[in-house]
């Protein structure tokens, strides 16, 4: 019989997967909903592509500031709370009647995806024992990151068959499930007094805001002085980041955390991973849309085998990362995604399916290693006090790896053909023929083999991992 201790963990296991699942199915549910809602809603289309962009944009921005916010005023009162924010947004967002009112209820909706996914990790950290949290984050990580693909699925299904406002009318009745169990089973942590960095916050938002901003509108209108401004002001801003959080006495970001040399080469494996994978994904929906001419909810399907090999295997991963050294699975399963990018160089004009599908198993297998013991590695060599803010963190870095993913995806295979063209070919609702469709494969041959790069890079740092003395984690030698 279940102990009532096996009980609640079991119950915030499951609260913590649905908060997680739908957090990530909103960054990709609505990219097949866009033309139905560009006609719906009478918008131009460089509007409505913010519906996907300023989502992506408030995760990047402020995932780890709200991290912070857990650690101060509870995690499980915040977590709560995210449930209710994300819920309020997902039924305004159904609602809209303009793409401006879309556009808003996302902003709302994302800020409510953030305090789920900045709380999430150290959730599972404060109910988790060391030997049982890689199956923890095992299954966890399903939730994010089969997320992705599941959100395209869903969202071409439900906008074929019902209509688009049902891919954010669906978040509601699933959202309260998940609030319901997590006001029931998860507590407040034990809160630390401390006080927001203010100075901080608005100076990593600005940095995050500039650089995502600026990176999006080069892969959305291309290189202008502009963008390029805005880019460089936020990488300049990251020094008089450091210096203010070296002086101040709450910091946001404690730095002297990263001088765990295990846990900053996890942080770096996690976001070249990042990177370098999600671009993929983005890069073999335009191959199968654009190239062979698929439909959106077709193309989505030829990629499900890979993620539900994924789905299976990451909990058993999970399992064996609390018994060796996380660093050797999470580097071994990058690995085997550079290896799947290595296969889908192969793809052509006119090459085989079966291409697509052996690359999607070998890059879902490799995905089933990584995120469980990654994040295992991260949260293992994490100071307790500091769950909320390094699990936020951890995500704020995933975020930021979608929107930079989305700018390789985008800018590369626009080098190739005009940028009109590879937005329609992006979005499924145009085909190339001819010659525009061997100089496209040029593109995406391009773009893979910088994902590919990006991915190696990730997998030394997991490696290096391995090389850092024992397997000792902070709590073991706190």
């Amino acid at each position: 019989m279940e102990s009532n201790g096996e009980k609640i963990k079991t119950y915030v296991l499951i609260s913590v997967f649905i908060g997680t699942l739908m957090s990530a199915v909103d960054t990709t549910i609505v990219l097949l909903a866009l033309p139905t809602m560009t006609v719906d809603l009478k918008a131009p289309f460089l509007s409505t592509i913010w519906v996907i962009l300023i989502y992506l944009l408030v995760l990047a921005a402020f995932t780890t500031q709200l991290g912070k916010i857990g650690d101060i005023y509870g995690r499980g009162r915040i977590y709560n709370i995210g449930f209710l924010i994300f819920i309020l947004g997902s039924g305004m967002a159904g609602a809209a009647p303009n793409v401006t009112f879309l556009i808003s209820s996302r902003v709302i909706q994302g800020f409510g995806a953030v305090l789920l996914q900045a709380n999430s990790n150290a959730i599972i950290a404060d109910y988790f024992t060391k030997g049982t949290r890689g199956r923890a984050f095992g299954i966890t990580s399903m939730g994010w990151n089969i997320g992705g693909v599941l959100g395209i699925v869903l969202g071409g299904v439900i906008t074929t068959f019902i209509g688009w406002r049902y891919i954010f009318y669906i978040n509601v009745p699933i959202g309260i499930i998940g609030w319901l169990i997590a006001a029931k089973y998860i507590k407040d942590n034990k809160k630390i007094s401390t006080k927001i960095d203010v100075p901080g916050v608005i100076i990593l938002v600005s940095i995050l805001s500039l650089i995502s901003y600026g990176s999006v509108e080069i892969a959305s209108v291309g290189v202008n002085t502009v963008n390029i401004i805005l880019v460089l002001a936020g990488i300049l801003l990251i020094a008089p980041f450091i210096a203010v959080e070296a002086r101040s006495k709450n910091p946001l970001m404690q730095l002297k955390v990263f001088r765990i040399k295990k846990l900053s080469y996890s942080l770096m494996a996690a976001t070249f991973q990042a990177i370098g994978f999600l671009a993929v994904l983005f890069i073999l929906i335009m191959y199968l849309q654009g190239v062979r001419g698929f439909s959106p909810f077709y193309a989505s399907l030829i990629l499900v085998p890979g993620y539900l090999l994924s789905s299976v295997l990451a909990p058993r991963m999970g399992r064996l990362s609390d018994r060796i050294p996380p660093g050797i699975l999470s580097g071994t399963g990058i690995a085997m995604m550079a290896v799947g990018i290595i296969i889908y160089l192969f793809l052509g004009v006119s090459s085989p399916i079966y291409i697509v599908i052996a690359g999607s198993l070998v890059t879902g297998f490799g995905g089933s290693m990584f995120w469980p013991s990654n994040t295992s590695a991260v949260m293992s060599n994490t100071p307790r006090e500091f769950y909320g803010s390094i699990s936020g963190l951890l995500r704020t870095l995933s975020n930021i790896g979608t929107l930079l993913s989305y700018v390789i995806a985008i800018t590369v295979a626009a080098a190739t053909v005009p940028r009109d063209v590879t937005f329609e070919v992006f979005l499924g609702i145009g085909r190339l023929n001819g010659g525009l469709s061997a100089k496209f494969i040029t593109g995406l041959h391009s773009a893979l083999i910088v994902s590919f790069i990006i991915l190696v890079l990730g997998c030394i740092f997991s490696y290096i991992t391995v090389l850092h003395g024992s397997n000792k984690t902070v709590e073991e030698t706190a």
